[in-house]
């Protein structure tokens, strides 16, 4: 057995490669079963076991929806300090740090191209970006996917993915909440259609504003979605909430969604409900 020994994670045979098995399976957070990483990425990031949806980035949300060829648009926007504010670190070091991990310059990302047959604009949060935190940049580049929506008469779709308002902003990022629904209504005024997807989490002054707003309003399954979390809440109010509270399937059934669409089925779902939106 001269020939065999085990180091760590990797299995040593001195007459050939070196074989490694660190990093290729993941245990699902909710079913608890290990899946090999091959297989999560397949499905689109969601467990085969259980269907649990792992949260993805923006890009990736963008790639899964629209035909290729698509442009991004609106990226030069910049947050600024305008507070200096600072709690554990100053704002302008959070910012730089996320826009070094996300190679975003704000927690938003907007897109003009297909989805089938059908021209969209779409606007996806980054929640890797401060918590997918809304500030005057993320308001201002919603609202003008709005106006572009406006422009060309293309349907709007919004995905968000938020802890809510960015409280380093203050007054500017509460501002948001009403510049974008100010300009939802000019989109409704228009008769131009709205389809709004709530993801993992949404919170806060998102689901105040925007996220609610529109024609059509879907989640994916087993999503947070609320105003404030469950455990302020219950702090708030002494009591224990119902079991599910606040994720997709209660609000589906107490008439706050209109659907819940898996991830894999999303693209289709949109496409078919396009194609009786703006018949």
């Amino acid at each position: 057995m001269s020939w065999f020994k085990r180091e760590d994670n990797e299995i040593v045979n001195d007459s050939e490669k070196t074989v490694r098995t660190e990093g290729l399976w993941a245990r699902c957070p909710s079913c608890k079963q290990i899946v090999f990483k091959a297989e999560i990425e397949a499905n689109l990031q969601v467990c085969p076991r259980c269907g649990h949806h792992y949260r993805i980035d923006a890009r990736h949300r963008i790639d899964n929806l629209l035909e290729p060829g698509y442009q991004l648009v609106d990226l030069e926007l910049r947050s600024t300090d305008p507070l200096k504010f600072t709690d554990l670190k100053p704002y302008s070091r959070r910012l730089a740090e996320a826009q070094k991990k996300t190679g975003l310059n704000d927690a938003i990302v907007n897109a003009i191209g297909n989805l089938g047959p059908h021209p969209v604009v779409l606007s996806v949060m980054e929640y890797a970006f401060i918590g997918g935190s809304m500030g005057a940049v993320v308001g201002e580049t919603i609202t003008r996917a709005i106006d572009r929506s406006l422009a060309t008469r293309h349907p709007l779709i919004i995905i968000a993915a938020s802890g809510g308002a960015r409280m380093m902003e203050g007054i500017a990022s509460l501002m948001q909440l009403a510049k974008i629904s100010s300009a939802l209504a000019r989109l409704d005024d228009a008769g131009i259609p709205y389809i709004s997807i709530m993801t993992d989490p949404t919170t806060g002054g998102v689901t105040a504003s925007f996220a609610m707003l529109g024609d059509l309003n879907i989640a994916e399954p087993n999503a947070l979605i609320g105003f404030a979390g469950p455990r302020v809440i219950e702090q708030t109010i002494r009591q224990k909430l119902p079991e599910g509270f606040q994720r997709s399937e209660f609000l589906l059934e107490h008439g706050f969604l209109d659907a819940i669409v898996p991830r894999k089925e999303l693209k289709y779902y949109l496409a078919a409900t396009l194609t009786w939106m703006t018949a």
